[in-house]
């Protein structure tokens, strides 16, 4: 079953570079911001729920369906392209196993424990 998730989440990476290149918009620019969505991650600075609350809303596929939707039904590419790459960074980062998190932890995930915190968990 892990593998099958793992497919689904690669193809959603694969519609949402598609996607993006319907835009017309310079490809290295997805490469530049692929990453920005972890910027949610600075939240963590200043608690595990706060980080949790960022990390979570640059990570929703639901938030970038609706800002793709919405940029593409007004012409606005820009919105577009955010919702594309915020769409394709979560696709890939749930293709690496890194899921929503939880407030507890950065590690704990509504996919598992990931990183050291996976390490010290029982199985």
């Amino acid at each position: 079953m892990n593998v099958l998730l793992k497919l689904e989440e690669a193809a959603e990476l694969g519609l949402s570079l598609w996607l993006f290149f319907t835009l017309g918009i310079a490809w290295w620019l997805y490469l530049l911001f692929l990453l920005a969505p972890d910027i949610g991650m600075l939240g963590y600075l200043v608690s595990p729920r706060t980080g949790s609350l960022l990390y979570n809303l640059f990570h929703h596929k639901g938030i970038a369906i609706i800002l793709l939707i919405v940029g593409l039904a007004s012409g606005l590419n820009w919105l577009a392209f955010i919702g594309t790459l915020l769409l394709g960074h979560a696709a890939l980062d749930r293709v690496l196993g890194y899921g929503l998190k939880y407030s507890d932890a950065f590690g704990h995930t509504h996919l598992g424990w990931v990183g050291q915190a996976a390490k010290s968990k029982p199985s």
